[in-house]
């Protein structure tokens, strides 16, 4: 198991990574919660406090039943946390 991060020290390079993996669709939260030891509530409540008002509701709203941000409600198709083209510099 990963160890607890406290979020006072995440640097702002390691909040920069949490949001984006945050509101990557193929990311679990599980996959956040390995990297950073921060659980689902955890990751709601700073996306809650680092991100404006709408943008989080927004941010809710996208995740909010989606199967492919809970690895026990995804398909086992599904084998990664980010798409094929992803991450590919040109």
């Amino acid at each position: 198991m990963v160890p607890k991060i406290s979020k006072n020290t995440l640097t702002e390079a390691d909040f920069s990574l949490l949001i984006e993996m945050a509101w990557e669709d193929r990311t679990p939260f599980d996959a956040i919660e390995s990297q950073f030891g921060l659980s689902e509530s955890e990751v709601i409540e700073l996306m809650r406090s680092q991100l404006k008002r709408s943008s989080f509701n927004l941010w809710r709203k996208r995740v909010t039943g989606r199967v492919t941000k809970h690895v026990a409600l995804r398909s086992k198709l599904v084998t990664r946390a980010h798409c094929p083209t992803q991450y590919k510099h040109k």
